[in-house]
C-alpha cells in the first residue's frame, strides 16, 4: 500500500557523501525526535528537479527553519557522488541534506515507484512528494500523480510546517 499521512518513515537506510566519504544515514535516526521535511524528486540534474525543485528548497531554508523544520533532506534514486555533485552545484551544502537512494529501497518501502521514466532514465525513479516528518512519522504528504511540480513544492510544504 503507498504511503500516506500519519504512517512511520520505513526503517531504511540511505547513502550521504560526507567529507569524500560514504555514510549510511537512518532515516528513522534522521528524524528521531525531530520535525523536519523530506522531498523527494525523479533525478539529479534532470529539469523540473533542477530547475525548481531543489532550488525552491535551497532558497527556502532558512524559512523552513524558522518555521520549526530541524532537518531538510533530499532524496532522489542516484548514488551518493551524484547527489552530493548536485547539491553542490544548487548552493545546498548546510541547507538542504542530499540522500542517495542508492537501490530504491525508500522509494520501494514508500510505494512510490515512478515507472515511466525506466526509458529515459535506466531504472525505477522516485515520484515527487514532499512530507512533514514529526518523530519520524509522515505528519503531512504531498505526493505528485507522476511527473507534475504541484503539491510538493516548498512553498507549500512551508504553509503545512506551519499549521
Amino acid at each position: 500500500m503507498v504511503a500516506k499521512a500519519g504512517d512511520a518513515l520505513p526503517d531504511v537506510q540511505v547513502d550521504e557523501l560526507v567529507g569524500g566519504e560514504i555514510k549510511k544515514v537512518s532515516l528513522k535516526d534522521l528524524f528521531a525526535g525531530k520535525k523536519g521535511v523530506l522531498f523527494g524528486v525523479p533525478g539529479a540534474y534532470t529539469p523540473g528537479c533542477s530547475k525548481t525543485h531543489l532550488p525552491g528548497y535551497v532558497s527556502d531554508a532558512e524559512k523552513l527553519k524558522e518555521a520549526g523544520a530541524e532537518v531538510v533532506a533530499c532524496v532522489s534514486v542516484n548514488d551518493p557522488f551524484v547527489m552530493a555533485a548536485w547539491g553542490e552545484a544548487n548552493g545546498a551544502d548546510g541547507k538542504v541534506a542530499m540522500l542517495a537512494d542508492t537501490r530504491a529501497e525508500l522509494t520501494k518501502a514508500l510505494r512510490f515507484e515512478l515507472e515511466g521514466l525506466v526509458p529515459v532514465l535506466g531504472n525505477v525513479r522516485c515520484r515527487r512528494f514532499s512530507a512533514v516528518v514529526q518523530d519520524g512519522k509522515l505528519k503531512t504528504l504531498n505526493l505528485e500523480a507522476g511527473g507534475e511540480l504541484t503539491c510538493s513544492l516548498s512553498n507549500q510544504i512551508l504553509d503545512q510546517l506551519k499549521q
